[in-house]
């Protein structure tokens, strides 16, 4: 609480520990994003993998944070949050550097699971943190700072990894990304410790017993169907993820089958998704007065045009420098209507939820939207491998398309609801 009267006097760019914790999220991302690029060129290029194998190795990824998020999410309420982050950190810095090693992909499986499992760990403990040391006033910008260097380093991530990965080689990246993880835990002993705000609140129930583990767990979820704007955004979110999914698993096949796109245009796709979403970050401090409905309404319903559009051109053309130009113009739009749809969800989370129950509320939202990240590849793995990668960028940008302009529709009856279900939790409060 004194952190947090400390950043509302000074501003939350005087707040030292939010300073080490945003430079400890900006090394780990930049080395994610080395990882991310170096781990698909060597997949789906130099490997050539099939579209189910990719598939495969995304959904080693996803496969601890469908399973493990209630329950890393517990951890970060129940211990210090910043032991987790650097005991993750620490994990990570093994994992990666074992890819430099691999020769076969069910070996890139199992190490893609250990990392994934540690990433579990650290995001809800990283989430609950930023609650502990930002003031309430403070945190729709936190969290917008957040997303921008989480973008930020998409750009950059990518440019670097394509240039060292033809330069020096693929398992440089991997070097790279290792150290990354080491800076960010030496970095995170900057960040002040602190006891989780529910170890204090166990103590404190009658009779001196501490509540189960699986009823703490549920907590999480209890929390979120408690508050309509929040419940309605997962929903919305979740099923996104789902369609979308269905082709962003299966784009580097996409640009595989594009004829004459160039080699290193996959990088410079996503450098340009990463502007975009980057952009929005932006745009969604100006829009204050906008409901995070409206924003991920119509960053939905952008996403989703120019996913189909992406889809379209695959089978259309024009395959010349005018052509691959549109291309990376959809995907900077991409970008920019990713960042309208999940940032402002983000914000909404951080700013309605209680600290005491962080870690579990967003390990809950991890489990929820890996569920539509795993079915989604699925889906898109067969469809595209029965009727190619076009068809499916088509329908999965168009089922996006809809659930933008449904959340749309239906944004007044929602906040409605929302309104009507915080008035008895503030007369609560005031009794």
């Amino acid at each position: 609480m004194e952190q947090q009267t400390l950043g509302a006097e000074k501003g939350l760019l005087h707040n030292r520990s939010y300073l080490a914790l945003m430079a400890s999220q900006l090394v780990s991302n930049l080395g994610d994003w080395l990882h991310l690029l170096a781990l698909l060129m060597m997949v789906g290029l130099k490997w050539n993998a099939t579209p189910w194998q990719i598939t495969m190795v995304m959904l080693s990824a996803l496969l601890p944070m469908l399973i493990g998020g209630p329950f890393a999410g517990m951890l970060a309420d129940r211990l210090e949050r910043k032991k987790l982050m650097i005991i993750s950190d620490l994990s990570r810095v093994l994992v990666v550097l074992g890819l430099v090693f691999v020769s076969q992909l069910w070996q890139v499986y199992v190490l893609m699971v250990a990392k994934s499992a540690f990433d579990v760990l650290f995001y809800p403990a990283k989430n609950g943190k930023l609650k502990e040391i930002v003031a309430p006033e403070h945190m729709g910008k936190a969290v917008s700072y957040s997303a921008i260097i989480e973008q930020g380093t998409k750009i950059i991530g990518p440019a670097v990894g394509g240039m060292l990965a033809v330069t020096v080689g693929i398992s440089s990246c991997f070097i790279i990304d290792a150290a990354s993880f080491l800076l960010s835990a030496a970095i995170l002993f900057g960040v002040p410790g602190k006891p989780a705000a529910s170890a204090d609140k166990i103590k404190e129930e009658p009779g001196g017993t501490k509540p189960g583990l699986w009823r703490e767990m549920a907590d999480g979820m209890k929390v979120i169907a408690g508050i309509p704007i929040i419940s309605f955004g997962l929903l919305a979110m979740a099923t996104g993820l789902l369609v979308l999914q269905i082709a962003d698993s299966q784009t580097v096949v996409l640009f595989r089958d594009i004829p004459g796109m160039p080699e290193n245009m996959l990088g410079w796709c996503i450098t340009l998704s990463g502007v975009g979403a980057l952009t929005a970050a932006g745009i969604s401090q100006l829009l204050r007065r906008w409901s995070p409905l409206a924003k991920m309404g119509s960053g939905g319903a952008m996403l989703g045009i120019v996913m189909g559009g992406a889809g379209l051109f695959a089978l259309y053309g024009p395959f010349n420098q005018l052509g691959y130009t549109l291309v990376a113009l959809l995907f900077l739009l991409a970008g920019l209507g990713a960042g309208m749809t999940f940032i402002p969800f983000q914000v909404v989370l951080q700013q309605r939820t209680p600290e005491a129950l962080t870690g579990r509320v967003f390990g809950t939202v991890s489990s929820v939207t890996s569920v539509s990240s795993v079915i989604g590849p699925l889906f898109g793995g067969y469809l595209v491998t029965a009727f190619g990668p076009s068809p499916a960028f088509i329908l999965s940008g168009g089922l996006m398309a809809l659930i933008g302009m449904l959340l749309l529709l239906f944004m007044p009856l929602i906040i409605k609801r929302d309104k009507d279900a915080a008035i008895p939790a503030q007369q609560a409060a005031g009794a």
